[in-house]
């Protein structure tokens, strides 16, 4: 493989992953979003969207808060010298009008 290839981060919510071998542990690492208000706002004004139950603004909303999460804890644990995430939770918190996503894992390097 070319050095100055990115390399794909493996990021799991199981303890282990098939294959690999859990060379060293790193820590906890965590990444956050916060989606304002103003997404609550645009969502309801965008409820004709809606179709069976289902709003496609918000659940745009929520990805992009997950990809955004889940980007964090990659560049955290990478910075923490992994080169993978085990253990990865996904938490959704609404404090104060604004949704929160969080994603919680350990950093691991994996050969």
């Amino acid at each position: 493989m070319n050095p100055w290839e990115k390399q794909t981060m493996i990021v799991t919510t199981t303890p282990s992953i098939e294959g690999k071998t859990i060379t060293a542990y790193h820590g906890v690492v965590v990444g956050e979003a916060i989606l304002g208000a103003n997404v609550f706002r645009d969502i309801f004004a965008g409820i004709t969207d809606i179709i069976g139950g289902r709003s496609s603004a918000y659940e745009s909303s929520l990805m992009e808060a997950r990809q955004t999460a889940l980007g964090e804890l990659e560049s955290r644990a990478q910075a923490m010298g992994g080169n993978a995430v085990v253990g990865v939770d996904l938490d959704y918190e609404v404090i104060n009008n604004m949704l929160m996503v969080s994603a919680s894992g350990t950093a691991v390097t994996i050969t």
